[in-house]
């Protein structure tokens, strides 16, 4: 009941006061019993996933809207739907237990018709579950803008995408090789009891057949690993940094890729982790304590790198640039209600302006990679197109056949591999030649 009545109240804050889920599910879970803390994160993130389409099924069954005070118990009949729909909790025990979390939000008045909306959805459930398909928004669970989006940029994929987006991640983890081959480590998973669904042949990724707490990991407590999506894991070898490189990451946090540079390449000279979120710059602290590594850590604007470095030119710099995080929906599914279609044209001209003053902090001959975690051209094609343009001394390296100046980058979408969407781009400072 009490896991129920957080569930609401946080995906009414989501929603209603656009909030991140990241931001609100800690402090919750912290208010419940440890016992009941999958839980609540499954409510919490099944029924953003599903948002829409439970709205759809829910509306024509409630004779008239909740408001005001009462909005909170709108979410908690959707978190009963889901709880039906979705999952493998026992209908008497999501009914009764969801019915009585009314009390808790202060709405025990609305028992009724809470229970009663409930009830009738699952005698209905077949029907409205079919009048839930005669929308896109409803079908595919996602904004009409951002399904106009997708449908636009990949008109033969659009369908895999939207459908991706609703899965539930995996797991992967990056084995630290510093302390040992990835074979070595694979076995120590076997030993623990821990299957693997696949590996990544070119690098250190490990992806689990089921999603596991970290201290399950072996040797997670000694840096032996960490979580970080295989995608993600691509930064490292693409930057491909050299001894005695000076490196940037910007826009760092949590700090996954800036440890992955140093497990990747032990004789750098130096790296700067940047970020603008001080809050944020913790976990960079905390994960690179854990893996025993040392960079320089630094709170600041990307933007305005002088601002914050009057050290030496970069010989390799990462530049994981804000954006929508429309690759990450499945990991993050309060994205797709938490972004809006104008916040996109925002995002591209902040990183523009990032690029731009970052270019000028890379050496002569020196390689920035741009990464997002988005599937939109705006952000990825068509930034470092606009790049390359109004760029002179930037040269596009290709990633693979079909990246080329008029079509730059590499675009990976959503379960492709089993990873996250992302995009990447790798761009070379050509030296001004003597006159």
């Amino acid at each position: 009941m009490k896991t129920r009545a957080h569930a609401a109240q946080v995906i009414y804050q989501v929603v209603e006061n656009g909030l991140s889920l990241s931001s609100l599910l800690p402090a919750a879970q912290d208010k419940i019993a440890i016992k009941d803390r999958a839980l609540l994160q499954e409510l919490c993130f099944g029924t953003l996933r599903w948002l829409s389409r439970l709205e759809s099924i829910v509306a024509p069954l409630i004779s008239k809207p909740l408001k005001g005070k009462q909005r909170p118990v709108h979410y908690l009949l959707l978190i009963g739907l889901y709880q039906l729909l979705y999952t493998r909790i026992p209908p008497h025990a999501a009914l009764s237990e969801t019915v009585n979390a009314t009390r808790l939000l202060k709405s025990e008045g609305l028992k009724g018709m809470v229970n009663g909306v409930l009830r009738n959805a699952q005698r209905q459930s077949e029907q409205l579950q079919l009048q839930a398909e005669h929308t896109e928004t409803s079908r595919y669970a996602h904004p009409g803008w951002f399904i106009r989006r997708i449908k636009e940029a990949y008109p033969a994929d659009y369908q895999q995408i939207l459908e991706a987006n609703n899965q539930r991640p995996p797991m992967w983890i990056r084995v630290n090789t510093r302390h040992q081959d990835r074979q070595t480590y694979l076995t120590r998973l076997a030993n623990a009891d821990i299957h693997v669904a696949l590996v990544d042949p070119a690098g250190a990724g490990i992806c689990l057949q089921q999603a596991c707490d970290v201290s399950r990991l072996p040797g997670f407590s000694d840096g032996d690993c960490s979580v970080q999506d295989g995608a993600a894991q691509l930064s490292a070898s693409l930057l491909q940094p050299q001894p005695g490189d000076w490196v940037l990451d910007a826009c760092a946090a949590p700090g996954g890729k800036t440890a992955h540079l140093m497990e990747l390449q032990s004789e750098l000279a130096g790296i700067v982790a940047v970020d603008a979120d001080a809050t944020r710059l913790q976990r960079v602290h905390e994960n690179l304590h854990r893996l025993g590594l040392t960079a320089t850590v630094l709170h600041g604007d990307a933007s305005q790198p002088d601002t914050w470095w009057q050290g030496p030119q970069f010989d390799r710099i990462l530049l994981d640039a804000p954006c929508s995080a429309t690759g990450v929906i499945r990991r993050h599914p309060d994205i797709k209600w938490l972004r809006r279609d104008s916040d996109i044209a925002e995002l591209v001209a902040l990183q523009a302006k990032i690029l731009d003053a970052l270019w000028h902090k890379l050496k002569p001959n020196g390689t920035l990679l741009y990464a997002t975690c988005s599937i939109l051209p705006d952000e990825n094609r068509e930034q470092i197109r606009a790049f390359l343009l109004r760029t002179p001394d930037a040269k596009l390296v290709a990633l693979h056949d079909m990246d080329t100046p008029a079509h730059p980058g590499w675009q990976r979408l959503p379960g492709e591999d089993n990873m996250d969407g992302f995009y990447y781009a790798k761009l070379t400072k050509q030296a001004v030649m003597p006159s």
